[in-house]
């Protein structure tokens, strides 16, 4: 990079440092794939999605560090790839320390040591409302991101607590309550805020009054669009007459990484494997039902922070901590280390600056890095170096191309990701790599045709990044 450019960029931060005046919206959706208006996606109905795009510096191009809520939402609030096996699983967040360290474990932290006021809504962390419990609700009730909260004000209504917010079925029921209901999709004539992401948005508007005149950090988790599919029946309505696409790849496929979707078929609903194409369809309009729920009350928080003239220094990101197969490879769900499983929504709301779309690959631990230089917090001591990269340059110039590769894991698989392809391998014991697949995403973007033996210097080439770059 020439001389010029880093000028620039850091005049950007100069700019961005004597102007901050900013406080910090994140909002986190649970299982969002790209499959929104803004991303090219005609089947949904997403437009506030849309306009916050319109507004932002959207990524197309993001990849999450592992496809399971837990890993991948500890990958983005540390700033961390997994360093080991507990990174990966929803059990993550129980290795940080609970006495205060010298640097911050995590964001909040960062920004509660900086004096902003920091406050958590639904499921920013693993669980529903930032405290350890099962979903039995056994556990101590301590707080998932030690020393990061001032507020934890998620509302229960009539389901109690918090894993009962998250399962959520109308009239106070959810799936854990013992009673063995548990459909795979229900859509009643209800209010928004008479399901649990309605009474989170309401919360957050709330909060944005009360906070309108201090420094803040509000983190607000959406549960929708996970499973199961529950949204007022109007969301439902949405849809009736719309036509709705099948996957558009199908087919179990020659991927040895296919998984059997049992979170999705473990509800009550059509056990056919592979569903029947009106099921298909059924389930996809019930995703998208979800989709849509989740985008109106986004659209109503995004209001509330304009109509306070919070949006003047108000920095918003939107992201989502996996993609989610509907149907592609005839899987129903994340878990995997393909596409539609790792890529999820980004999008960085900055007063002041152009919004556009990029192409850059970049993944979830660069957020933590970037909300660093946009706010330049008065206490930036991280307790770990950060795996990630500032995309501050990206603001800069549309055309910076970002990382040369995003890293993902599952299991005992890693998969990078670069601009023009995809490899997956698994790690034996002996450190070399097996079950080998390459998918060239300029011929074959839906990764149906695995190209590994076509191709192997190109195999070598990626291999060796992984094992430079994997610390597992």
């Amino acid at each position: 990079m020439n001389k010029f450019f880093y000028i620039c960029v850091f005049a950007l931060i100069a700019n961005i440092s004597a102007e901050n005046k900013y406080n910090v919206l994140m909002i986190c959706v649970d299982d969002l794939r790209n499959s929104l208006g803004c991303y090219g996606n005609q089947d949904v109905i997403s437009p506030n999605f849309d306009k916050l795009a319109s507004e932002s510096l959207t990524f197309d191009h993001h990849y999450v560090q592992v496809p399971t809520c837990g890993a991948s939402r500890y990958a983005l609030l540390t700033g961390q790839r997994p360093r080991n096996k507990q990174s990966l699983g929803n059990g993550a967040f129980k290795q940080l320390s609970k006495t205060q360290l010298d640097g911050a474990q995590t964001i909040p932290e960062m920004f509660k040591r900086s004096s902003y006021l920091t406050s958590v809504i639904g499921k920013v962390s693993h669980t529903a409302d930032g405290r350890h419990y099962a979903y039995n609700g056994k556990g101590d009730g301590s707080d998932e991101l030690p020393f990061a909260w001032d507020w934890k004000k998620t509302p229960f209504g009539a389901w109690k607590r918090g894993w009962g917010v998250f399962f959520a079925y109308a009239d106070g029921k959810h799936r854990e309550d013992g009673s063995g209901y548990m459909p795979r999709m229900e859509f009643k004539d209800l209010k928004d805020n008479e399901l649990p992401d309605g009474m989170n948005a309401d919360e957050a508007i709330r909060q944005l009054e009360e906070l309108k005149d201090k420094r803040f950090f509000l983190s607000l988790g959406f549960f929708k669009p996970h499973l199961p599919f529950v949204a007022p029946k109007k969301y439902w309505d949405m849809y009736e007459g719309k036509e709705i696409k099948l996957a558009p790849y199908n087919k179990k496929g020659d991927t040895k990484y296919w998984h059997k979707s049992g979170e999705f078929y473990k509800y009550q609903g059509d056990k056919t494997k592979p569903l029947s194409q009106e099921e298909q369809i059924k389930s996809r309009r019930a995703y998208y039902a979800c989709v849509s729920y989740v985008d109106a009350q986004l659209g109503k928080v995004m209001d509330k922070l304009k109509e306070l003239g919070l949006d003047k220094n108000t920095v918003v990101v939107l992201w989502s901590d996996h993609g989610w197969h509907l149907g592609d490879h005839q899987i129903w769900g994340k878990h995997n280390l393909h596409e539609q499983a790792l890529k999820s929504p980004l999008m960085f709301r900055v007063p002041g600056t152009q919004a556009k779309m990029s192409s850059a690959v970049v993944e979830t631990t660069d957020i933590y890095p970037t909300l660093i230089d946009l706010c330049q917090p008065s206490f930036s001591q991280t307790e770990n170096k950060l795996s990630g990269q500032s995309l501050v340059p990206i603001f800069n110039s549309v055309d910076t191309l970002g990382r040369d590769s995003a890293l993902s894991f599952w299991g005992k698989a890693v998969s990078l990701r670069n601009k023009n392809y995809r490899i997956i391998a698994s790690k034996g014991k002996n450190g070399e790599y097996s079950s080998i697949e390459l998918y060239d995403h300029q011929n074959d973007p839906l990764e149906s045709s695995n190209i590994a033996s076509q191709k192997p210097e190109m195999v070598d080439e990626l291999l060796k990044i992984i094992k430079k770059e994997n610390k597992l």
